[in-house]
């Protein structure tokens, strides 16, 4: 696949006048379309720039940085696409140095319609049809599972939750959803794959964004779990499904169990995943909650020493309050 390529000079302009703190303000306006809890995707409203979602990762120090993580990227996007089978949105990047002499980094991708990312559209399907929607996720999920099954010199993970899934031709109220619907996976801006059992993503990056008084404990508490946890089919749908609490639909967790348990012994037996509680989910999802509002609380405690105390910049973009059950 063909990158997507932007005018960086467009870039370095919207650079020039961001506002971190309220993107919608920025000389160039940006409209958030997406938090997560380390980054954020949103759009720029500039001509040239149109139909585009962008992740800006301002965390490396200097070009050398850059280059492997790079390539990580791009070999990450050929393995789920080639090798895996996954589909894809169009992507590509587009770096430079900004006028503080920052090197900056975008990730790029086609822009998707709103009501088709998973997370929105489970609001306007029917109960019955979001656990079908669940289960047809989970047979995306496995293709990388089958991949890693047997294989000793390349393992694949991902992130599989809801909001990670786009629903190709999605439109509210027309039609329902059954086993001919595509699904494109979105979130391939963090490379985790391991090449004779070495990770080929550099954790210390994503650690760039912490509060430099809190780096020694993630790494010596967090680091790992995060790193590994996507490499389990049993954790990520257990992250998948405990991410209905945060989207307001906890309502249909004990059937989105006995789905998935379904799903594992029926057409999954092979990977001998064992079976999830609404225990599991539950008790995930509370140890995840409380690990993540910390980490934002004191990002933003970090930028207000930054920023207030010490007259310095803060280049990372934060989400607002996140809505939480």
């Amino acid at each position: 696949m063909e990158e997507l390529r932007v005018d960086t000079e467009l870039l370095r302009e919207f650079e020039r006048g961001l506002d971190p703190r309220h993107p919608e303000r920025s000389r160039i306006p940006a409209r958030v379309l997406g938090y997560g809890e380390i980054s954020t995707v949103f759009e720029i409203r500039a001509e040239g720039l149109e139909g585009y979602a962008f992740k800006r990762l301002p965390i490396f120090k200097d070009r050398e940085e850059i280059e492997p993580y790079l390539a990580s990227y791009r070999e990450y996007n050929r393995i789920l696409s080639e090798e895996v089978g996954l589909s894809l949105p169009a992507y590509g990047h587009a770096e430079f140095v900004s006028d503080s002499g920052r090197p900056v980094f975008y990730i790029i991708q086609e822009q998707l319609p709103a009501h088709s990312i998973g997370n929105a559209a489970i609001h306007h399907l029917p109960d019955s049809e979001v656990l079908a929607l669940v289960r047809m996720i989970l047979r995306e999920e496995k293709k990388v599972w089958d991949f890693n099954r047997g294989r000793g010199d390349l393992e694949v993970a991902i992130d599989g939750q809801i909001s990670n899934w786009s629903i190709v031709g999605f439109e509210p109220g027309a039609g329902c959803v059954d086993d001919s619907v595509r699904f494109l996976y979105m979130d391939t801006s963090t490379p985790l794959f391991r090449v004779d059992g070495v990770e080929q993503l550099d954790p210390e990056l994503f650690l760039r964004s912490a509060p430099s008084f809190l780096v020694w404990m993630i790494r010596l508490l967090f680091l790992e779990d995060v790193m590994t946890r996507y490499y389990d089919f049993r954790l990520v749908t257990i992250d998948l499904i405990a991410n209905f609490y945060k989207e307001q639909r906890a309502e249909l967790i004990p059937a989105l169990v006995g789905t998935a348990n379904e799903f594992f012994a029926e057409e999954a037996p092979e990977h001998g995943v064992e079976p999830i509680s609404e225990k599991d989910v539950a008790s995930y999802y509370r140890e995840d909650r409380i690990i993540w509002a910390l980490y934002l609380a004191l990002r933003k405690f970090d930028r207000f020493l930054r920023t207030r105390l010490l007259r310095r910049e803060y280049p990372y973009i934060l989400p607002g309050k996140i809505k939480r059950k």
